[in-house]
């Protein structure tokens, strides 16, 4: 298992998390905040990450990797730059998100789960993003597409591709 001293600008990471943890009114109710914050630091929580905090809250690292495993919100792989949501929930799907799938899997080169080589999108499937009105729905990190269509997908991707990013 690599040290988690080995992940990039780890020692600065690993003081703003230590800063955050040590503001918190109780560690044992903070677990988390504690790894929203680890995440948002790191991108991920790598297993050396989730041990880290495992230590610095003083809770099981079982405990840890349960919370961690069981929110879709965390991620233990590294992420590209930009998270491709799809909503795969029934109003969705009836209406035609698989279509837009295939599109952002042909142009991209990957799967639910994966992450483009140059590191710019990882691709995820959600149950629900809670917008069923506007189905098909593509959630590009917090920013919401609704009534997407498979020729969508280019003017997506490109918009990303040209450095926009979510508010």
């Amino acid at each position: 298992m690599a040290d988690v001293f080995s992940l990039d600008n780890a020692s600065e990471k690993l003081e703003a998390l230590d800063a955050f943890i040590d503001v918190q009114p109780s560690k044992e109710d903070s677990l988390i905040a504690v790894l929203h914050k680890a995440q948002e630091l790191f991108g991920y929580l790598p297993s050396e990450v989730q041990l880290y905090v495992s230590r610095k809250l003083n809770i099981p690292a079982s405990k840890v990797y349960g919370v961690v495993s069981f929110y879709s919100y965390f991620s233990q792989e590294k992420r590209g730059e930009n998270t491709i949501n799809v909503c795969m929930g029934t109003a969705c799907f009836v209406k035609g998100v698989d279509k837009v799938v295939d599109e952002f899997s042909k142009q991209l080169g990957i799967k639910f789960g994966e992450t483009t080589p140059d590191g710019l999108f990882t691709m995820k499937d959600v149950r629900c993003i809670g917008a069923c009105g506007l189905a098909p729905v593509v959630m590009v990190n917090e920013k919401v597409y609704g009534h997407v269509k498979a020729a969508d997908v280019t003017t997506i991707i490109e918009s990303y591709k040209n450095g926009e990013r979510s508010e």
